[in-house]
């Protein structure tokens, strides 16, 4: 079967879930504060404790993906999510106990987690010499799903209760469970049969570690995107939160319409360049934010930051792909997930850090890029006259691929 053909049903599973979580996320801490009367420090936990609820959960996703199967894991964690999604609209038009809702809450965020490994698998697995063009389709197929699930949300909310909202995230996620039944086959490897006390091989790797450490501070920049971004320029520049808002719609957007295209070009690169460029991108755009005030220059930055994120995201999936040994890709994926996933928390926390400490923008802004500055210089130098996955170029691209079979 042609490459592009087997990442289709891919690419409508992302789409089909993000559209379903997204639809219903952004009304989750509504409903704790609105109807239950949870005071917000008692949501902000919550959603700390939803952030290890997802590392745990690619963890898992990365193991399953290598005992198990991809698809059989892919299907268990969709599966469980629909339980999860139905337990909570029932509590939620029943007001169960909040301990309760929450519980099932994070169950959500564990199989979130849990379905990325195995599909990130399954792209390596079906496109050996084109990763970053792989990884770049997919990313459309999510963003699409995350662009239209909010506005869809945000409307379905003026008239009907919260609860329906998570019921309807339960009917897209049984739609991507048939996708993934009826359309996503199983590739090789199979599942290996590992031992348990093979189960940090992952962090045993110096090569991976090494690449997981000059990935951190990029994951630590990204992750301002939805924290200190947004009370900065909402509580200090003055912006409306629909104008905040209008800055994410840019950034799906872009990704939506330039991704693929973009991942397609950027897979002849050399792997430093396009991880380079990724990086100097994100740290330009963020760091014009300190200085430029008017709206559509912030949108201008905006975009700058997304294109870097378009560069960084799909090139740092491929060489993590790269690394792992065929048996062992779930769980360097997932490695790989959770890295990311603390990255984005632990950049959320630095920077509200700064936001509270550092009266500056210039400073701000400064300080918070220079990591991606930092990872940019580390690149290019790492990658200079090296060997393996870091200066691994494609040869062929997905249009090649489907020509040749």
């Amino acid at each position: 079967m042609p490459e592009r053909n087997r990442l289709w049903p891919l690419l409508a599973i992302q789409l089909v879930t993000s559209a379903g979580f997204s639809l219903a996320l952004p009304f989750f801490s509504l409903y704790l504060v609105q109807k239950r009367g949870v005071p917000m420090a008692f949501v902000g936990t919550v959603m700390l404790g939803a952030a290890f609820a997802g590392a745990l959960g690619q963890i898992l996703g990365g193991e399953g993906a290598d005992r198990l199967g991809r698809r059989p894991t892919l299907a268990l964690a969709l599966f469980v999510r629909i339980a999860a999604f139905l337990g909570l609209g029932t509590l939620m038009a029943l007001n169960g106990p909040v301990w309760a809702v929450v519980l099932l809450f994070l169950l959500v965020r564990v199989t979130g987690g849990m379905a990325m490994p195995p599909v990130s698998a399954i792209v390596a697995d079906f496109t050996e010499r084109n990763r970053i063009e792989g990884y770049g389709l997919l990313r459309v197929g999510a963003n699409l799903g995350w662009g239209a699930g909010p506005a869809l949300g945000g409307y379905l909310a003026t008239f009907l209760p919260y609860s329906h909202l998570f019921l309807l995230a339960a009917a897209a996620t049984s739609l991507a469970l048939l996708l993934t039944l009826l359309a996503v086959p199983e590739p090789a490897p199979r599942p290996s049969g590992a031992s348990a006390s093979e189960l940090f091989s992952a962090l045993r790797d110096r090569r991976f570690l090494s690449f997981l450490a000059l990935c951190f501070p990029v994951f630590l920049v990204a992750g301002q995107l939805v924290s200190t971004l947004s009370v900065f320029t909402v509580e200090r520049l003055g912006l409306s939160t629909a104008q905040f808002g209008g800055l994410l719609t840019l950034n799906g957007l872009l990704v939506a319409a330039v991704q693929y295209p973009l991942a397609r070009a950027s897979a002849a690169w050399a792997r430093p360049w396009a991880l380079a460029l990724g990086a100097l991108l994100y740290g330009l755009g963020y760091l014009s934010f300190g200085w430029v005030r008017a709206y559509p220059l912030m949108l201008g930055s905006m975009a700058v930051v997304t294109l870097g994120e378009m560069l960084f995201a799909p090139a740092s999936l491929a060489v993590a792909a790269d690394l792992a040994p065929s048996r062992h890709r779930g769980r360097y994926l997932g490695a790989f997930g959770l890295t990311e996933s603390f990255g984005w928390s632990a950049g959320s926390f630095w920077g509200g850090l700064l936001l509270d400490f550092v009266s500056s923008p210039q400073g701000l802004w400064g300080a918070l890029s220079s990591l991606a500055f930092l990872a940019c210089g580390l690149f290019l130098v790492l990658g200079k006259g090296g060997h393996g996955p870091l200066q691994r170029q494609p040869a062929r691209t997905l249009d090649e691929e489907e020509r040749r079979a």
